[in-house]
């Protein structure tokens, strides 16, 4: 179905087909790959693991880098698929939700009682789903500041604050208010990451504590 709903249904008829976008992106984001790479890879439990995150970040502190490396295509995916899927099902309000969706899920997954990662992955996975040219430009802009700075955080926060940007420079304005969503859901789970970066004790990629 090429068409968006509101325009078969109306606005009124429509609230429950939105729900439903959000809750399906919401259950792909919300397995925890990082979670279910090193338990499989015999590391036992990542949330015990360095800060106790699922994410890549915190996998590559096991010294596993595969298993970092596709904790981290995993994670970005599941955010391109739920946008994928649901843009070409029913247009791209729909993907944005979807994106919406999945991001919430990686962040708060019902299956570990909403403590999940922080979404920096699956946010970049969302955008090269909704529009690759800032996704791309997303991407680039974390690895920069990364090689630069060698601080995951950092980098997050750079690329995730610069997103709005990106889709604007690159033609695509209609998703703006998504990645300010996400941009500032993100600067929030990395509140206690801006926190050591202010007193210099944030750790370094490739740090094991």
């Amino acid at each position: 179905m090429s068409a968006w709903l509101p325009d078969i249904l109306g606005f009124t008829q429509v609230w429950p087909y939105l729900l439903g976008i959000v809750i399906f992106g919401y259950l792909i984001g919300s397995i925890p790959f990082g979670l279910l790479i090193t338990k499989a890879a015999g590391m036992g439990d990542v949330r015990k693991i360095g800060s106790g995150n699922i994410g890549a970040t915190n996998v590559l502190r096991t010294g596993n880098k595969g298993a970092a490396a596709a904790t981290l295509l995993l994670d970005g995916a599941k955010g391109g698929v739920a946008v994928l899927i649901a843009t070409a099902a029913f247009g791209l309000l729909a993907g944005q939700l979807a994106g919406l969706g999945a991001f919430l899920g990686h962040l708060y997954p019902v299956w570990l009682k909403f403590k999940g990662g922080k979404g920096v992955a699956t946010f970049l996975g969302v955008l090269l789903g909704l529009h690759w040219p800032a996704g791309i430009a997303a991407c680039a802009t974390w690895l920069v500041v990364a090689a630069a700075l060698r601080i995951s955080s950092l980098s997050a926060l750079v690329a995730a604050g610069l997103s709005p940007v990106w889709l604007f420079v690159t033609g695509y304005e209609g998703a703006i208010w998504l990645a300010v969503v996400l941009a500032a859901l993100i600067f929030w789970r990395h509140r206690e990451n801006i926190a050591r970066m202010a007193k210099g004790t944030e750790p370094r990629i490739g740090s094991k504590s």
